[in-house]
């Protein structure tokens, strides 16, 4: 069988399921676990459908890193969960989803130092020759698309898998630009601004004439439109700034090899786990 590495942007799916599934369901104990079964859910799905050979769970921890260096303000608008209550707080179960990927005997791990894309950057340029399936909504993840490499959007029925044809019908770029497009609009989530006055339509259509980020900042003075021009110009160091927060960076640690990926042939039912880990 072909190698086939599924790897799960944790808090990404952990926050879809904490806030898309009834908060009403708890333990014997009387603790909300609607997070662990849509977790554990969901990840069976994805296995099911999409067939892996490897899996892995990477998870953000708590600690800055190089871009907070680069710019202070970068993710400063996400929500600080340290004051929040349980019933309200996503992080209230995690560890419960920690011991069902343990029961699962799935990998799974807290990712320090760097970000987990970055880690998922490493994984997708360490072992660029086989199919690698990534699930996140986390658009950043669009930049690592190739033959090889497809995005998963789940949401359960409605689930999609971006590849370069979704890449290119709906940005009109390849997907190795697209951290330089974004570099030009910015990214409200990370809470990095873009060029004022620089939207989607006028930056992609920067990118189709002129290539990357070096590449147009070469050519700039070919540019015929003054007003983009102009632009460019007075935003170049905004626009290299954005380019190192938004990029990828594949030198991150990968922490498991392959081989130790392996997914066992185990048919294993969401509440049995859930009951299992209680």
């Amino acid at each position: 069988m072909e190698n086939k590495l599924l790897i799960v942007d944790g808090h990404n799916l952990l926050f879809q399921m904490f806030y898309g599934m009834p908060n009403k369901i708890v333990n014997g104990n009387g603790k909300s676990i609607h997070a662990v079964i849509g977790f554990v859910g969901a990840l069976n799905k994805l296995i099911k459908w999409i067939e892996p050979t490897h899996c892995v769970i990477l998870f953000d921890s708590e600690h800055s890193n190089k871009r907070n260096e680069v710019l202070p303000e970068y993710k400063a608008n996400r929500m600080d969960y340290s004051k929040v209550e349980d019933d309200d707080n996503p992080f209230s179960q995690l560890n419960d989803i920690y011991k069902a990927l343990d029961y699962m005997n799935i990998k799974h791990i807290e990712v320090e130092e760097y970000e987990t894309d970055d880690v998922i950057s490493s994984y997708v340029k360490h072992y660029n020759n086989i199919q690698i399936y990534i699930s996140s909504f986390d658009s950043d993840y669009f930049q690592l698309i190739n033959k090889n490499v497809k995005i998963i959007r789940y949401r359960g029925k409605r689930s999609i898998i971006c590849d370069c044809d979704y890449i290119f019908n709906k940005f009109s770029i390849e997907p190795a630009l697209y951290a330089d497009y974004k570099s030009l609009v910015g990214d409200y989530a990370d809470n990095i601004k873009g060029i004022v006055g620089v939207g989607p339509k006028i930056a992609t259509k920067i990118i189709k004439n002129y290539g990357s980020i070096d590449d147009i900042y070469q050519k700039i003075e070919q540019i015929n439109d003054i007003k983009i021009k102009q632009l460019l110009f007075d935003n170049q160091e905004l626009v290299k700034r954005n380019y190192q927060l938004i990029k990828l960076d594949s030198r991150a640690p990968i922490p498991f090899a392959i081989d130790k990926l392996i997914l066992k042939d185990e048919k294993l039912v969401t509440m049995d786990i859930v009951r299992a880990i209680s």
